[in-house]
């Protein structure tokens, strides 16, 4: 999950709410996240506290018992069930600039904050209006997408919330809505919220959010029946990618990865060839599978600046490079390729706009799983286990499950 630049706004905008969406918010003040004991009447019972993971800077996250989050008007209170560690957690954990600034850049993190954004849970309280406004009620099993749209700027007021202006992600921002990494979680009122069906497992219920993204990707390549389509990157978002694009019933799909039992789960999930770049060359197969063109549709999902390199390097003239990646680093790419040489059509993609019904609808139908993808899970004391393993090749897709349900 990419995070954007730095709203134009900035510190100190203007706080007009007519003319500046940052407003819709009535957050102020940074949340307090001082240790409370339960006991005090609260929105659940006598339950006024919370376990939560708290992202307080880079590196210095702690597992700390917080308020339970109030709720006003059109707002939801959910448990969480489970919540993944998405590797743009691990990024913001370790201190990427893209999060945090630098080099004159403020910070697009807003600390403290409760991480996660790739959570699902159970209704456990409505605020005023809240049934009609979402159509739920208490118990029904909800996920929000991961952005929280301000409704008001140009993107949001023409049904491209994604890309909203204001740009608010859960997770990122506590001036609107913490994460999931939590036992209890607000949604806002401008939430996207979706019900899960009862028959879907806990696991595919938890790669909703990430299966959304990788259908969003999938479909800005524009696949046709005669492409030969490559996917570079086999994780966790790379694989459910190769499970929607094999839907799409390509001419060939190709899958580039470094890891021999993640490339085994790519050909599981229906790709025709995948190819390991330490054992052959990956531009010298595609190539050879394409009377030496190149391929049609190149998915870049690695994060590593090699699989920008690469795809420039094995793609067709006149191809589409969909570009999915959150960096760690600056990447570059040569723009004579882009340009001149090659005429490309470079897409990017970003969230998963409009595919949350979708991507519950193919795990319904059993057309997308998790099995194989999701490889282990933690209760969230043990929040710092995961994000270890989630940051490491000994896991695909890790999970803390805050608040369990059979």
């Amino acid at each position: 999950m990419p995070p954007p630049l730095p709203s134009p706004e900035g510190e100190g905008a203007d706080t007009d709410t007519n003319t500046n969406p940052n407003t819709l918010f009535d957050h102020k003040e940074p949340m307090s996240y001082q240790k409370l004991q339960p006991g005090a009447s609260g929105a659940i019972g006598e339950l006024a506290a919370m376990q939560a993971v708290v992202c307080h800077g880079p590196k210095d996250y702690r597992l700390e018992t917080v308020a339970l989050p109030a709720i006003g008007p059109n707002e939801l209170l959910i448990s969480i069930a489970a919540c993944g560690i998405c590797a743009s957690d691990c990024k913001c954990h370790s201190g990427a600039k893209m999060f945090w600034g630098g080099d004159g850049q403020p910070s697009w993190v807003k600390a403290p904050v409760i991480p996660g954004h790739e959570f699902f849970g159970y209704v456990e309280a409505l605020g005023e209006g809240a049934a009609d406004h979402f159509g739920v009620e208490k118990g029904d099993r909800v996920i929000a997408e991961q952005i929280v749209p301000c409704g008001k700027c140009r993107f949001c007021t023409t049904g491209k919330y994604w890309m909203c202006e204001v740009h608010n992600i859960f997770g990122f921002q506590r001036v609107v809505a913490d994460g999931g990494m939590a036992d209890f979680m607000r949604l806002p009122s401008t939430s996207r919220v979706h019900k899960i069906p009862d028959g879907i497992p806990l696991e595919d219920a938890a790669i909703i959010e990430p299966l959304a993204c990788a259908i969003h990707t999938v479909n800005r390549g524009d696949i046709q029946l005669d492409d030969v389509v490559v996917i570079a990157g086999a994780g966790p978002l790379g694989l459910m990618m190769v499970q929607v694009a094999a839907l799409k019933t390509p001419k060939k799909l190709i899958v580039i990865d470094l890891v021999p039992e993640r490339l085994a789960l790519a050909k599981q999930y229906g790709a025709d060839v995948v190819v390991n770049p330490k054992a052959e060359d990956a531009g010298a197969v595609v190539k050879d599978l394409t009377e030496g063109y190149g391929c049609d549709v190149y998915i870049e999902t690695t994060g590593a600046p090699i699989g920008v390199t690469q795809g420039l390097d094995m793609i067709r003239r006149l191809g589409r490079f969909v570009e999915f990646s959150v960096f760690g680093a600056e990447t570059s790419a040569d723009w004579s390729i882009i340009g001149d040489r090659k005429e490309l059509d470079v897409r990017g993609a970003h969230l998963g706009p409009y595919c949350y019904p979708i991507a519950i609808d193919l795990l319904a139908r059993g057309l997308a799983t998790s099995k194989g993808i999701v490889t282990h899970d933690f209760p969230l004391t043990e929040w710092e286990r995961a994000f270890a393993l989630a940051n490491s090749l000994d896991s695909i897709k890790v999970l803390l499950k805050p608040q369990p349900r059979s």
